[in-house]
C-alpha cells in the first residue's frame, strides 16, 4: 500500500476588488479499486456563499462554488490523502480476440464506446494515420499491448516536453510537425492516433507523483498532469502517459476522465471587472508519499516521507501543464 497526499493551491490575483461568477472545481480524485480516497478537504477564500456537489456525465466529482461580495484575491486550497495501489501493466488481461490488432469491440460495448472512437481533429493529409502505421506490422497482426506501449514510448522519446500556459490543447498535427508540446498535447496526440485505429480513448486529468528514488525523473510534476486511457476488452480502461512513458497507473492519480480535454478542466470560472484587473494565476501542487505507522492503540498515523513542490505561473483557466 502506498499512501499519497496532494496539496493543490490555486490563487487568482486582481488589481482592484472584483466580483466572481460561479467556479467549477474538479480536484477530488475518483475512488476505484486501485486508488481509495482517505480524506479530502477544500478551503476557498473568500468563503463562497454556496458550494454544491454533483457527478458529471462521466462520473467525475464536481464542485460548483457561488460567491457574493468582492475581493482582490481568490484562493482554492485542496488537500487530499489517498491509498494508491500501483499496478504492473504487463499483468493486465486482454480478451483473446483483442490480443492482436486489428480487432473489433463487441456488439454490447460498441454503442457506449462509439463517441470515444470518433476523431476530434481534422487530418486532411492523413498525417496522424501515416504516423500510426509505423507501429503496425505490415501484412500481419500486431500485438495490441505492444502496439500501445511502443506508441507511448515513441512520444516520450521522440518529442520534447514544454510548458505552455495558453488555454486549450495543441492540434495533433502541430504536435507532430514541431515534435514538442505539453502533457495535454501528448495525451491528445495519442488519443487521436489510437482513435484512428478504431480504438476508444479518453482524456485523463490528475496528478503525478515524482518518487525521489525513481530510476528516471518524471516531467510534469508541480502542476496538474494529463494522460489518456485506452479501452481494451478484458482489461478495461488502461492508463498510458506518453509524457513519461508510463503504462498502467504507477505514479498517476486520476481526478477526472472525459471524451474531450475541455470537459476535464481542473478549475474554471469567471470574474466581473476589466480585463486589465486580472493579474494572473499561480498554481502550486505538492505530492508526497506518506509513511504509515500503527500506534499502540491500533490507530494509524501518517507522516510525510518525500515530496516535490513546484510553483507554476499559468494564466487564465487552469488546465494540465
Amino acid at each position: 500500500m502506498t499512501v499519497l497526499s496532494v496539496r493543490h493551491v490555486t490563487t487568482y490575483n486582481y488589481k482592484r476588488p472584483v466580483r466572481f461568477g460561479d467556479h467549477r472545481i474538479m480536484f477530488r480524485p475518483r475512488d476505484s479499486y486501485d486508488q481509495r480516497l482517505i480524506s479530502s478537504d477544500l478551503v476557498i477564500t473568500p468563503e463562497p456563499r454556496r458550494i454544491r456537489w454533483l457527478h458529471d456525465v462521466f462520473g467525475n466529482c464536481v464542485a460548483i462554488a457561488n460567491f457574493s461580495g468582492e475581493a482582490t484575491q481568490l484562493l482554492f486550497d485542496s488537500s487530499i490523502v489517498l491509498d494508491h495501489t500501483p499496478l504492473n501493466a504487463p499483468d493486465y488481461s486482454i480478451e483473446d480476440y483483442a490480443r492482436s490488432y486489428p480487432f473489433t469491440y463487441g456488439a454490447e460495448e460498441m454503442p457506449d464506446l462509439v463517441r470515444l472512437i470518433e476523431r476530434q481533429f481534422l487530418d486532411p493529409d492523413h498525417k496522424v494515420d501515416k504516423w500510426v502505421k509505423r507501429f503496425l506490422r505490415s501484412g500481419r497482426a500486431t500485438d495490441t499491448g505492444q502496439l500501445l506501449m511502443t506508441m507511448t514510448y515513441a512520444i516520450k522519446e521522440g518529442f520534447t516536453y514544454t510548458h505552455r500556459h495558453e488555454r486549450g490543447t495543441q492540434d495533433p498535427l502541430t504536435t507532430l510537425n514541431t515534435s514538442k508540446g505539453t502533457c495535454r498535447d501528448f495525451a491528445v496526440l495519442m488519443m487521436e492516433a489510437v482513435r484512428s485505429l478504431g480504438l476508444a480513448a479518453r482524456f485523463v486529468s490528475g496528478y503525478l507523483h515524482v518518487p525521489s528514488d525513481a530510476d528516471e525523473e518524471h516531467v510534469g510534476g508541480g502542476n496538474t498532469h494529463a494522460w489518456c486511457q485506452v479501452y481494451l476488452p478484458g482489461a478495461g480502461w488502461v492508463e498510458f502517459d506518453p509524457t513519461n512513458g508510463i503504462v498502467g497507473n504507477r505514479d498517476l492519480i486520476r481526478v477526472a476522465v472525459a471524451r474531450d480535454p475541455r470537459q476535464a478542466l481542473p478549475l474554471s470560472g469567471t470574474f466581473y471587472g476589466a480585463s486589465e484587473d486580472n493579474l494572473g494565476m499561480k498554481v502550486s501542487v505538492d505530492v508526497r508519499e506518506m509513511k504509515t505507522e500503527v500506534a499502540l492503540d491500533g490507530s494509524t498515523e501518517l507522516t510525510p516521507v518525500v515530496g516535490a513542490a513546484v510553483d507554476a505561473p499559468p494564466r487564465g483557466q487552469m488546465q494540465p501543464a
